[in-house]
């Protein structure tokens, strides 16, 4: 590390004494613990993907600042406990890529991708099986504050391992026809709690689908919505351009401009 990342990796740590000063601190930041400030964890997080989406690379410079902040804001909060400092959250991280790359660090050279992939998972198995364990099965260390899509892809990776699975991408699109099937039928009862699990339980199915096809279902939805975004803002120029507002045209007229906006995308493509 040169003098000039640690002199600023020291003022940032310097920084974060200072504003949980119990006495000259920012009020803010004094009463903040764990739980309040990991929402702001996950946000700063969902930033950084979304600059890199960008291809922004000065934004994702100031993400990658927000979020490094929010290491060392929850690291101070320990070392006010007594738990543990910055240098063990890095000494931990450190140890963990040193240990996971035999290919590397180690004896295990000129490895392929593929066989550095199960090097990486047998180790980790290896990690975890020397954890204390907690109460519950195998899937009780799947965290619950991940996104919906994403949890429920770990939660059936995991129970894949014990053969808890279909290996046929087709039967889990016939277990989406049977979703869709339920969900009608849920639909007519007009009970809200029963439309909301069935719902769910075609989303499960489509993020099993989006595993078994090899695709981030969070990678995918992200990707939807910006592809809707786009094309809608396309629908509100063209109705702008026309000296009209959007409540005065019709769906029909909507549903038009959005094929529009879907030939001109075609187009552009190509």
């Amino acid at each position: 590390m040169s003098d000039d990342t640690q002199r600023a990796v020291s003022r940032l740590l310097d920084i974060m004494r200072r504003l949980r000063d119990p006495a000259s601190g920012c009020p803010w930041d004094i009463e903040q613990s764990f739980a309040t400030i990991a929402p702001y964890t996950i946000e700063e997080a969902y930033e950084v993907a979304d600059a890199i989406a960008r291809g922004d690379l000065g934004d994702l410079k100031d993400e990658l600042g927000d979020l490094l902040l929010q290491v060392v804001f929850h690291a101070r909060m320990a070392q006010e406990d007594g738990a543990f400092d910055f240098s063990d959250v890095v000494e931990a991280i450190t140890a963990k890529m040193i240990r996971r790359h035999p290919h590397v660090f180690g004896n295990k050279r000129g490895l392929a991708p593929e066989a550095v992939k199960a090097v990486w998972a047998e180790i980790k198995t290896q990690e975890k099986a020397h954890k204390p364990r907690g109460e519950g099965g195998l899937l009780a260390d799947v965290p619950v504050a991940l996104p919906g899509l994403t949890r429920a892809v770990k939660l059936q990776s995991k129970a894949s391992t014990v053969g808890f699975d279909w290996n046929d991408a087709g039967l889990v699109l016939d277990k989406i026809r049977e979703e869709t099937i339920e969900i009608e039928a849920a639909l007519a009862t007009g009970e809200a709690a029963k439309i909301e699990d069935e719902i769910g339980d075609l989303l499960f199915a489509v993020a099993n689908l989006a595993r078994h096809a090899g695709t981030d279902p969070e990678a995918a939805i992200r990707g939807t919505n910006e592809k809707f975004a786009r094309r809608f803002a396309y629908i509100e120029r063209e109705i702008a351009r026309r000296g009209q507002k959007l409540g005065d045209v019709s769906l029909a007229d909507m549903d038009a401009l959005w094929d529009a906006a879907k030939a001109q995308e075609r187009a552009l493509s190509r």
